[in-house]
């Protein structure tokens, strides 16, 4: 009855156990040692009917990446509400973050890893998902930017920095939390939230540090 079941399986539903089989192999063994042979026998599914589904393991691991990445900025997209306060969008934000890759940690290491260090175009879909992710809390932060300022010409450029960094460091401290045995997406949050907030909320209230006002003395120049 089981194999009969398997038979009528829709093709999108299979494929999903394809891609949920070659996320946990990929993410676990790696991108080179991992075998389409082992990733059939997980899906519980033949050899051939991967290669006729996904093409190549190429094909099959930019499918994995793509999936993830979807699945992650939907979550971080779908953490945030509209019309809260930004510290709280931002926790919000950070916290369906590290939510979803705590919980997703093949998917998140095939992002974070694999991916990246496999060469083109594997990179490339990575790197599009980051873009993605630093454009979002751009905004976060541009619009609350400009409501704390008060001006809505505050250039996107000012604060685009700022995101780059946050996301890196976000990025960074997931791959740590989930190595890391009892660190929770709550702790992982909170500890990036308290890192960054103190910084962002200076800078929406106008404050933004220098070192002239600190009271470390110029550098001299090079001609001096």
């Amino acid at each position: 009855m089981g194999a009969v079941k398997n038979k009528r399986m829709p093709r999108a539903v299979r494929e999903q156990q394809m891609l949920d089989a070659a996320v946990r192999t990929f993410g676990q063994r790696g991108y080179r040692a991992a075998s389409m042979d082992e990733i059939a026998d997980l899906a519980g599914v033949s050899k051939p009917l991967v290669y006729l589904y996904l093409n190549s393991k190429e094909d099959l691991f930019t499918a994995c990446i793509r999936r993830e990445a979807a699945a992650l900025t939907t979550a971080v997209r779908a953490g945030v509400q509209p019309g809260l306060p930004a510290d709280r969008q931002l926790w919000a934000g950070l916290r369906a973050f590290f939510t979803h890759t705590a919980e997703n940690p093949d998917g998140w290491a095939v992002l974070h890893r694999q991916a990246r260090t496999h060469g083109e175009p594997f990179a490339a879909e990575v790197a599009a998902m980051r873009e993605e992710l630093v454009a979002f809390v751009t905004q976060l932060i541009v619009v609350a930017a400009r409501e704390a300022h008060r001006d809505p010409s505050l250039a996107e450029r000012e604060v685009a920095g700022l995101a780059e960094a946050l996301v890196g460091a976000a990025e960074s401290l997931a791959a740590w939390a989930n190595a890391t045995p009892g660190v929770t997406a709550r702790q992982a949050a909170a500890t990036l939230m308290n890192f960054a907030w103190a910084g962002l909320g200076n800078l929406m209230q106008g404050r933004p540090w220098s070192p002239s006002a600190t009271g470390i003395p110029p550098q001299p120049s090079a001609e001096g």
